[in-house]
């Protein structure tokens, strides 16, 4: 049994399977709807149900709540369709061209960036290349049917290697293989590209960009991207960790401050150690950004880590005025993402 999907905006049609997500569906068919966890748990693919009935699944009431599934809303990284429908929902039109595929790759180098952080490189078969936007994450695939997902960060405009940044969950099953077992020249599986958190190239508006731990990564990918193409609109990094150790590449963004003048740079610690003789911004990431720009109607915002940073930080660029549709962000959920 097949189920008839019609987008009301554009009138684009697309089918789904009997238990298949919407959202599944739409990306099995070239259709980019916005998402980013895929497990109910983000709200990204929130949209509505102009007609029909679906099974909403499973999800955390913070990505729905029940006053707004009762106005006809739906996750459709959930939501399943038990009759045709007809949605609302946003079309992604940058990710519409990029198809998502399932690739070999090799581990090439291991590099331990702190204590609890790895960067793989990792480099496809000859003649390979994954065509993605910056800030978009892969599936790494695993036995058993599992897959864990992290971001790339390096830009798709240098990507003879694909690096992810990993932090070793304490019994993360993954995680804790890429720390005590894996080693260099290790073959690996993936799918991807995956996720609509990348930077919006039409727009010249100032962008903030706020990293909760390894949330740097993608976050790296979209300025490296950015310097590359010669952008010249306002960039601000925020860099939200614990202690100065967690700032895992502190060279890196001292390094873009003096070759892009259009580029700054404020690290935030939560908890600095009494070694780190922190004399620099404290407290928590998303009230700097506040206290830094209490107007922000002209900006954007991407942020990437994790969810009570990514919650945060929605509550209070919104008291801000930020226009709802120029938020961008990856919650690091951990089911699909690594622990921030």
């Amino acid at each position: 049994m097949t189920f008839k999907i019609r987008i009301q905006s554009s009138g684009r049609e697309f089918t789904a399977g009997e238990k298949e997500t919407v959202l599944a569906a739409a990306l099995r068919q070239g259709v980019m709807l916005p998402y980013s966890c895929r497990n109910g748990a983000c709200g990204t693919c929130k949209g509505k149900l102009l007609a029909g009935r679906v099974d909403y699944g499973t999800y955390e009431t913070k990505a729905m709540s029940e006053a707004e599934r009762q106005q006809g809303h739906a996750l459709f990284c959930q939501a399943k369709p038990l009759t045709d429908l007809v949605i609302e929902a946003k079309e992604i039109a940058a990710a519409r061209d990029i198809p998502i595929r399932i690739m070999p790759a090799r581990v090439v180098l291991m590099e331990k960036l702190a204590d609890d952080v790895m960067r793989l490189s990792l480099k496809l078969a000859e003649g390979q290349r994954l065509q993605y936007l910056a800030g978009q994450y892969i599936d790494i695939l695993l036995s058993g049917n599992q897959r864990r997902s992290f971001s790339l960060s390096t830009s798709p405009l240098s990507d003879e290697l694909l690096q992810l940044h990993i932090r070793h969950v304490p019994g993360g099953f993954f995680t804790g293989h890429v720390f005590t077992k894996m080693q260099e020249k290790d073959l690996l599986r993936f799918q991807g590209p995956f996720g609509m958190f990348f930077l919006r190239e039409e727009s010249d508006r100032p962008a903030i960009l706020v990293a909760g731990g390894t949330g740097f990564a993608p976050i790296k990918s979209i300025l490296e991207y950015a310097f590359a193409k010669g952008t010249a609109r306002p960039l601000h990094l925020y860099w939200g960790v614990r202690a100065k150790r967690d700032l895992y590449l502190p060279d890196l963004p001292q390094a873009w401050i003096r070759e892009h003048g259009n580029f700054k740079f404020t690290p935030v610690l939560s908890e600095p150690r009494p070694e780190d003789r922190w004399d620099g911004r404290q407290g928590w990431v998303h009230e700097a950004v506040a206290e830094d720009y209490p107007d922000l109607s002209r900006h954007e915002v991407y942020a990437s880590g994790p969810p009570p940073m990514v919650e945060a930080l929605k509550a209070a660029v919104k008291k801000h005025g930020l226009p709802e549709e120029r938020l961008y962000y990856d919650s690091f959920e951990f089911a699909h993402a690594s622990a921030p």
